[in-house]
This record gives structure tokens, sequence and C-alpha cells, in this order.
């Protein structure tokens, strides 16, 4: 979840000192993100699907890597670039300072998005003895991941300039 936060309370800030702009502006970065975006989430279905990724971590290294994916994972996340780029702006106040209400706006969205990936996991715990069961464990993983590749095919076409 630290990973998660962290990606997000990044693209925020990267959103408050203007980067979405130079994107919107480019249609090369704009591109660039766009797909890097979709490949990544095709990648994690494809993971998923195949059962590549661990379930639980219970060493210091495990941890590393979890929050890496976390950050990684966020960082690409078309979802939240989407959300900064074209979202946030609508709720920025021209006479104001663009910078403080984009900060603060990035706050309440990264504290909302923490405690509902807390309840996910917290949910998540409390499946634990359903899904420890392997055949139903494959078939959550292939159901969530077939939904994975779905949002990506959405988001590759429904992106598209």
């Amino acid at each position: 979840m630290a990973g998660i936060a962290l990606g997000l309370a990044t693209l925020g800030i990267v959103a408050a000192l203007g980067v979405t702009e130079l994107i919107q502006a480019s249609n090369l970065l704009y591109e660039g993100l766009r797909w890097t975006g979709v490949l990544f989430l095709l990648f994690l279905a494809y993971q998923g699907w195949r059962g590549e990724t661990e379930v639980v971590a219970t060493d210091k290294d495990g941890d590393r890597r979890y929050f890496a994916r976390g950050l990684l994972t966020n960082l690409l996340n078309p979802k939240a670039a989407v959300f900064y780029v074209a979202v946030l702006p609508t709720f920025i106040i021209a006479e104001q300072p663009v910078l403080s209400q984009t900060i603060t706006l990035t706050a309440i969205y990264v504290s909302i998005a923490t405690i509902i990936h807390a309840l996910i996991v917290t949910l998540a715990g409390t499946l634990e003895l359903f899904l420890n069961d392997s055949r139903r464990e494959r078939i959550a993983r292939r159901a969530l991941s077939a939904l994975l590749a779905a949002v990506a095919i959405w988001f590759a076409f429904s992106t598209a300039r």
C-alpha cells in the first residue's frame, strides 16, 4: 500500500509541476504514456493468469519487492495518469494558486485511494481461507486477470486521440 500511495503522490506532484500540460501538448509523450500503461496492464494480467506472482511476502526482500511493484504499478497506471491529466484540472479554480490546489487535491485523492486499498487488503485477508484452495485461487486469479486485460483494451480504445 505504501508503494501505491507513493506512486499516486508522485504522479500528483508531477501534475502540480505542470508535466501534464507538457504531456497533453505532445502527441509523442501522450501516446508513449498511454501505450506504456496499456502494455503494463496487459503484462500484469498475463502474470496473474499464469499465477506468476507470489501471494504473501514474508521477508524484507519480499516487502521491498511488493513496495517496488506497487510504486511501479501506479507510476504506470493509466487510470491514475488520466485522472491527473483530465479530471483533476476540472476542480482547479483559475483565480487561486494552481500549485497549492493541485497538491491539496492530490493529498485528498491519495488519502481516499489508500483507505480503499486498505479495505481491499482487509477483504483479501478475510477471504484468505476461502482462496487458499488452489482451484479457487486459480479461478479468482484468472477472472481478475481477464477483467484487467479487458480494462487495458478498453483504455487503449477510449484514450485514443
